[in-house]
């Protein structure tokens, strides 16, 4: 008697544990996302106890100067455990680009750190001489991180660019 009662809880808690998991994945898969004309994602979901979807901070589509954007710049980018070589931050506007020379890396593993904050996007550009390491068109309110890896000492060329008021911030770190 106590051999058959054993697998009897046993394929209880499965069974309540497999419902468990049904839940949480339909409650991730309500979540739809549609773009506005300005093309930034808005998240919309059915309302439930299990679903909440949290507006993103109002705050982080006004750009900002001076001190604020140090502190934004900062918070923004977060701390890696190797040594900082490079970093940046500032004010585009609309159309306006900027590019910049690292100073001379050595060679080895690099994480290049890259964050806006603004209404729309802004595109990154890492080259060394001609050759593109990293393209990418962040969504504002985000922060994405890059491995490079350099064969040897070299300068990287970091050009960033908008189509709308942004700030942006980015740091080349050895791993």
């Amino acid at each position: 008697m106590g051999s058959r009662a054993a697998p009897s809880v046993t394929v209880q808690r499965l069974a309540r544990a497999a419902v468990g998991l049904l839940v949480l994945c339909g409650s991730v898969s309500a979540c739809e996302y549609t773009y506005e004309d300005g093309g930034k994602a808005e998240a919309s979901a059915s309302s439930t106890a299990a679903n909440v979807v949290l507006p993103p901070d109002p705050a982080l589509d006004k750009t900002v100067t001076g001190k604020a954007l140090d502190e934004w710049a900062t918070a923004a980018l977060p701390q890696s455990q190797g040594q900082s070589f490079y970093s940046s931050s500032g004010f585009l506007g609309a159309g306006e680009s900027r590019t910049e020379q690292t100073v001379q890396l050595p060679g080895g593993t690099y994480a290049v750190t890259l964050a806006c904050r603004g209404t729309r996007r802004v595109a990154f550009a890492v080259k060394l001489g001609e050759a593109e390491l990293v393209d990418l068109t962040l969504g504002c309110a985000n922060a994405r991180v890059s491995v490079v890896q350099l064969d040897k000492d070299a300068v990287l060329s970091i050009t960033v660019g908008t189509g709308a008021d942004a700030n942006f911030a980015y740091r080349v770190s050895r791993l």
